[in-house]
C-alpha cells in the first residue's frame, strides 16, 4: 500500500502493529525528530549557552592576563619613568619659597597689593598645611580697587624675586556699591575681591622626614598679618 492511498482515519493507535510500513516510518521519523528537538532543547541549549559564556569569561581573563603580564614587563621602564617625575616635581616644588621665606613673600604680597592703590581691608594668612613635598597657606582677603589696580596686583606677585602661585578659593568680585562695607563712600570703578587664596612654598627633606617621622599631616603655622 501507497502511503499516498492510506487514510489516516483509519489508523488504530492500538493496533500500531497492523499499520501498514510506510505509514510506520513517517510515525517513526516524527517521534524521532520531537525527541532531538526536545533534546536540542532541553539539554543541548543550555549547556551551548553555559559554554559560549565560559569562553566569554575565558577571553576576559585571558585580556587581563596579557595587560597584567605586559604592565610586568614593563615594570621597570615604569617604575624609572615614575622616579623621573617625582625628580621634576621636586625641582619644579624648589623653586617655591622655602619656609624661612614664607614670611617674607607674606609681606610682600600685602605691600604689592598696597602698591598699586589697592585698599587692603583684610589680609589674614590661616594655619599652614604641610602636603609630602609642599605646604599649602591660605589667606583671607578683602580688597577694594579699581578692574585695572587688580591687574597691576597680579602683574607685580608674578614679579617677585621667588615663584610664587596663587590658587583661588571662593573668591568673589563685586562692584564696590553692591552691599559691600562701606559702599556709600565707594568711588566709580571700584571693586570688591573677596575670599580666600592659597599660596605655596617648598618642604625641604629634611623637614618631610620630620614630618613623616612625627606623622604630622597638618602643621599650624603662627597667623602673620599684612595691610
Amino acid at each position: 500500500m501507497k502511503l499516498s492511498e492510506f487514510d489516516l482515519n483509519d489508523l488504530d493507535f492500538q493496533r500500531m502493529g497492523s499499520w501498514p510500513t510506510p505509514v510506520k516510518s513517517v510515525f517513526a521519523a516524527l517521534i524521532f525528530i520531537v525527541i532531538v528537538g526536545a533534546g536540542w532543547w532541553l539539554y543541548v541549549q543550555p549547556k551551548r549557552e553555559a559554554l559560549a559564556g565560559h569562553e566569554a569569561k575565558e577571553q576576559e581573563l585571558l585580556d587581563q592576563f596579557r595587560f597584567k603580564q605586559g604592565k610586568v614587563v614593563n615594570l621597570p621602564e615604569l617604575k624609572k619613568q615614575l622616579e623621573e617625575m617625582k625628580e621634576l616635581l621636586r625641582q619644579m616644588l624648589r623653586q617655591l619659597p622655602s619656609k624661612t621665606e614664607m614670611p617674607d613673600l607674606l609681606v610682600d604680597i600685602s605691600q604689592t597689593a598696597l602698591s598699586t592703590g589697592i585698599d587692603n581691608q583684610k589680609f589674614e594668612p590661616g594655619p599652614e598645611v604641610v602636603k609630602e613635598f609642599y605646604a599649602e597657606k591660605p589667606i583671607s582677603l578683602r580688597m577694594v580697587g579699581t578692574y585695572h589696580q587688580f591687574g597691576s596686583f597680579v602683574s607685580g606677585v608674578a614679579s617677585l624675586p621667588r615663584v610664587v602661585i596663587l590658587t583661588m578659593h571662593d573668591i568673589s568680585l563685586r562692584p564696590q556699591g553692591a552691599g559691600a562695607p562701606g559702599s556709600a563712600a565707594a568711588a566709580p570703578g571700584e571693586l570688591l575681591l573677596e575670599g580666600t587664596v592659597k599660596t605655596y612654598r617648598y618642604v625641604d627633606e629634611d623637614e618631610a622626614a620630620e614630618n613623616a617621622a612625627s606623622g604630622t599631616a597638618a602643621a599650624p603655622a603662627a597667623a602673620a598679618g599684612g595691610g
